[in-house]
């Protein structure tokens, strides 16, 4: 059969347009956007037009764009450089223990410079409590950093209310959300959500890999992080990635397009995948109530594409590879850190039982996802499961 790809929070396929554009970028407009000449001023255009439409989108200014390598690197740059060049005002930083690994190890790194965090909790739903938002906050808090849709299990936060929440007690604290899983599967506009950063990557919306956006409202002074020839204002030195910024921006413009359409197909499938899945023995659905699988403001308060299901009496690592050898291919957490052997910390957050922590994978699907892919793999759990339960028991 053909093989059914369910791993895209990990990475997409690049839209054709994104990959047929990116190729005539790198044949036809190769110069240094930065030189004077003809060529120079031709790939500084595509610099230029890909920020603009990406401001546009955001509805922000297109001089707080600054492109990045990646998703990681706008978490960095946001944070670190956002906390160094802040800490005379206060060395206190809220982040929470579902972080993407990229802000939590900036955040252990700052911990390492001196600064103090508070990682706060989260409910069984993977949503940060407002009330202990606030209660974190003091005086010495100069950033908060609350990721936007969690890579793992796909649960919300609201940002705007999260916003209001840090702006109300004192304006001065920079608010980043890490946008990367919400970035064309919802409607983000920083500004009216008091996001002072924002972090965006390409790979996560049919764009290429190693390009990323860091929105970054006019007034937030940052540390850059990467020095040398001053491009983008000296925020983030390099020769720019014109082919690859020319791909986001194109990216972007196109996972936007039949946007509501896309999207309601996609909380379709998902509604229709839980309903299923939870038919079978022992198999649970995170970050869902369990009383709620059918009540579409609760899936709609989800994340439309990442389903996270536990499978008792069964290895994570093991279904995966079931799976695959059938031609599905799913993940057992977060793909940027899913090749070590560590239990998931938005696992344990939520406080799932602690015999499920190694029984979880994250399937998450795109745009092209059909309800045949999602049938096939369900018959094919069905299938390997209880072959799987019985060797374990063995």
């Amino acid at each position: 059969m053909n093989s059914i790809y369910l791993d895209n929070s990990a990475t997409t396929r690049a839209f054709d347009e994104v990959t047929e554009y990116m190729t005539h970028i790198m044949k036809d407009v190769y110069g240094n956007p930065s030189s004077m000449h003809t060529e120079g001023i031709a790939a500084e255009a595509e610099v230029k037009k890909a920020r603009e439409k990406l401001a546009q989108i955001m509805k922000v200014d297109a001089g707080s764009i600054i492109f990045t390598s990646g998703g990681t690197e706008s978490d960095n740059l946001a944070i670190i450089g956002g906390a160094l060049a802040n800490k005379r005002a206060g060395m206190h930083l809220i982040t929470t223990k579902t972080e993407h690994p990229a802000v939590l190890e900036s955040m252990r790194f700052l911990e390492e410079q001196g600064f103090s965090v508070t990682y706060l909790d989260v409910g069984a739903d993977g949503r940060v409590n407002p009330d202990d938002l606030k209660a974190a906050l003091t005086d010495e808090t100069i950033l908060v950093s609350i990721m936007n849709v969690n890579n793992e299990i796909g649960s919300v936060n609201d940002i705007k209310e999260i916003g209001a929440i840090i702006k109300d007690y004192k304006s001065s604290i920079l608010f980043h959300t890490d946008a990367v899983q919400s970035f064309g599967k919802f409607r983000i506009s920083p500004k009216s959500c008091k996001v002072d950063m924002m972090s965006v990557s390409g790979h996560k919306i049919h764009g290429p890999k190693g390009v990323g956006i860091l929105y970054a409202a006019g007034k937030v002074k940052f540390h850059p992080l990467m020095l040398g020839g001053g491009q983008q204002k000296g925020l983030r030195s390099g020769t720019e990635n014109v082919p690859g910024i020319a791909g986001i921006g194109l990216a972007a413009e196109l996972i936007y397009k039949g946007f509501e359409e896309k999207t309601d197909k996609l909380y379709e499938l998902k509604r229709y995948f839980i309903g299923e899945l939870i038919k079978l023995p022992d198999v649970f659905v995170n970050g869902i109530p369990q009383n709620a699988f059918t009540d579409e403001t609760v899936i709609r308060m989800t994340a439309p594409h990442i389903i996270s299901a536990s499978f008792g009496q069964v290895r994570a690592e093991v279904l995966l590879h079931a799976l695959e050898a059938r031609g599905i291919y799913v993940s057992s957490g977060s793909a940027c850190s899913s090749n070590k052997p560590s239990v998931s910390a938005t696992l344990q957050a939520i406080g799932l039982d602690r015999n499920l922590l190694d029984s979880t994978l994250r399937f998450s699907m795109s745009h092209s996802t059909t309800r045949q892919d999602i049938d096939m793999t369900l018959t094919v759990l069905s299938d390997e499961l209880p072959k799987l339960r019985k060797f374990t028991r063995h």
